[in-house]
């Protein structure tokens, strides 16, 4: 008798749950704005003016890093010699958070930099006086701030803007900015690079 009471608690409790919690949902979707994507194909086209630039694979013919350390999937947007636009999908499976940290995933923010770093490099290695694939090295990294943390599921946006490049001694200078559902996450003042020679 009382393993019935229990299970009749227990289911009612489980349909109260579910009509409440249903509840707002129905709601919601009701009272959505006309121009409100709905769905997959809605939401999916939200991105349809973004042109690609540069896919993974050629993103991988200008830059020497591989897997686990390709941390650009894909340029929008480019200006040579100047500045460009790349997007990082950041994932559950990537190898860092296995140990950064265990039960509250967090994207290392030194990979961060090195993703911007990445950026600028698929930039430089197109200008006069570097070779494609070619080694860039960080000479130095100034002013940087992290606003909030990236875990997975964000979709890291990253801006570099070349501010100098020596082509004699293989020298660039760049700044960079990325953002999270349009937030800042990472600013970096100054990046220097030096094209191993």
């Amino acid at each position: 008798m009382k393993i019935v009471r229990v299970t009749t608690l227990l289911l009612s409790l489980v349909f109260t749950t579910a009509f409440v919690v249903d509840r707002p949902t129905v709601a919601r979707t009701s009272t959505a704005r006309a121009d409100t994507p709905h769905g997959a194909r809605d939401i999916s086209a939200r991105s349809e003016t973004l042109d690609t630039v540069y896919t993974s694979e050629q993103i991988d013919a200008l830059l020497p890093h591989r897997y686990p350390f390709a941390l650009v999937d894909k340029v929008v947007e480019y200006d040579a010699g100047k500045r460009a636009v790349g997007i990082k999908c950041v994932t559950k499976n990537e190898e860092f958070f296995n140990g950064h940290f265990p039960g509250r995933p967090i994207m290392p923010g030194v990979l961060q930099v090195e993703a911007l770093a990445q950026l600028a490099g698929i930039v430089c290695l197109q200008m006069d006086g570097a070779t494609p694939g070619a080694v860039f090295f960080f000479a130095g990294v100034d002013g940087v701030k992290w606003k909030r943390p990236v875990v997975p599921g964000d979709v890291l946006v990253m801006e570099v803007e070349i501010k100098k490049w020596k082509a004699k001694f293989g020298i660039a200078k760049a700044t960079g900015r990325a953002y999270v559902d349009g937030q800042l996450v990472v600013e970096v003042d100054e990046m220097t690079f030096a094209l191993a020679k």
